[in-house]
């Protein structure tokens, strides 16, 4: 029954992509983030998401609905950085290994392009968000209660097959999630929507200690930080966080503890050696090839030559030291400059957002962003998670909401819903107008 369900879901996203590309954006979004397909028996090898990708290309070029081809410098900084790694793939020291990840990569950069060409609308932002915070927090909300029931004695993992299947890469994902599902709760009318919303940050902040990860702690940490820095009672903030944050840890059991201790005798932790040793290879490999190793280049023969260690090969685990090691130092300039662009474009909506009634909900979306850049920035310094769609979907709503903004969309757009009802429904949801009797 779960398969049919899904089936005809998707098969509506296909449909719909054609006319109304931007359907086809969001369903990309939702099975290239939460792959809902691999909770499947028969739909988990089927080509899903390239099937939508493909209706929504066809329908880019078919729709009479709005295109914005407008160049900004955040699409500028990512074509630049595709154009980089065409460039490095040819140099690759592993090239079969490495044209396999870079056919992917340029799918999710391609699509998020044409995600900032199709979408332009409030409705569009608040439902794009909308499907990153399901996406992410079915996994994180089901972990969260995972964790409350068993005392946090069991690790919290991501699901199969996808790019956040660890227990640390799932905890990153929840975490750059918690300040989205903040915005959302931000621009609720009803208080049940809003204790709802607040249970399942909880959970979903309770996931990602639950997962054992050292770098989601820090995440959280640094994300706690930006929040306290934004609030305007700093002293309450400050209150607040303490007091949840010692609920929360103390959940927790000793062995939890003892993993988290090894941050600070990381010099006796096998795993932190690895990683340094790897972003020494890294290092060494950027300053010996202009144009990096290629992508995969945690190999044996590799670290040989390069890593200070030879025989400790681990992946990078690192957002910044992963780019470095496969597209050398230029790699890394274009992905660090990239992200600074959305963290100042973020920063943007959140001042001038409050400069207007009609606009606060901006406001409110750029200071979450950046709360939730913060604890990619922090986290995924520990992390490979230099490619994956959750970040560059943060680029989106950044470039969107400022484009809304500088161009007074707001003085322009017709209050729509959120849900789009196929049109048989729609006829039967909408209340017929009585006429009074005279």
């Amino acid at each position: 029954m779960r398969d049919l369900v899904l089936a005809a879901v998707i098969a509506w996203i296909v449909i719909q992509a054609f006319r109304r590309p931007w359907i086809g954006i969001l369903g990309w979004t939702w099975i290239s983030i939460m792959n809902p397909h691999q909770l499947t028996w028969t739909l988990r090898t089927m080509p899903i998401a390239a099937a939508i990708g493909g209706a929504t290309l066809i329908g880019l070029f078919i729709t009479k609905d709005r295109r914005d081809y407008s160049l900004n410098r955040e699409n500028i900084t990512l074509m630049l950085f595709m154009l980089w790694m065409c460039i490095t793939l040819p140099f690759s020291m592993l090239f079969d290994e490495s044209f396999e990840l870079w056919t992917r990569v340029m799918k999710i950069d391609l699509m998020i392009l044409v995600a900032l060409v199709l979408l332009h609308s409030k409705r569009h932002m608040l439902l794009l968000t909308w499907v990153l915070v399901v996406s992410i927090g079915f996994f994180g909300v089901k972990g969260g209660a995972f964790t409350l029931a068993t005392g946090g004695s069991y690790r919290v993992w991501g699901p199969e097959n996808t790019y956040i299947e660890g227990n640390n890469e799932v905890a990153l994902a929840f975490v750059i999630v918690i300040p989205l599902m903040r915005f959302l709760q931000l621009q609720m009318q009803a208080k049940w929507a809003k204790i709802a919303m607040t249970v399942c940050m909880v959970l979903m902040a309770m996931a990602a200690l639950g997962s054992h990860s050292r770098g989601a702690l820090l995440a959280i940490a640094a994300m706690g930080l930006v929040l306290w820095w934004r609030g305007k009672n700093k002293l309450l903030g400050a209150i607040v966080m303490v007091v949840m944050a010692v609920v929360m840890l103390s959940l927790m059991p000793q062995e939890w503890w003892d993993r988290m201790n090894t941050i600070k005798t990381y010099e006796q932790d096998d795993s932190a050696l690895g990683r340094i040793n790897a972003w020494g290879m890294a290092w060494n490999l950027a300053k010996d090839r202009i144009f990096g190793g290629g992508f995969m280049v945690s190999s044996a023969g590799i670290f040989a030559i390069y890593a200070p260690e030879p025989l400790r090969v681990h992946a990078a685990h690192s957002i910044y030291f992963m780019v470095l090691g496969e597209h050398g130092f230029i790699g890394l300039f274009l992905f660090v400059t990239l992200f600074t662009m959305v963290w100042f474009s973020a920063g943007h909506l959140r001042v001038k957002g409050r400069l207007q009634p009609q606009t606060q909900w901006l406001s409110d979306l750029g200071g979450m962003l950046q709360v939730s850049l913060a604890g990619y920035a922090v986290g995924g310094a520990f992390l490979s998670l230099s490619y994956w769609d959750l970040p560059y979907n943060l680029l989106i709503l950044a470039v969107v909401g400022r484009r809304w903004l500088v161009r007074k969309e707001w003085q322009k757009e017709k209050e729509e819903p959120l849900i789009y009802w196929p049109e048989f429904l729609k006829k039967r949801f909408e209340k017929k107008k009585k006429v009074p009797s005279l």
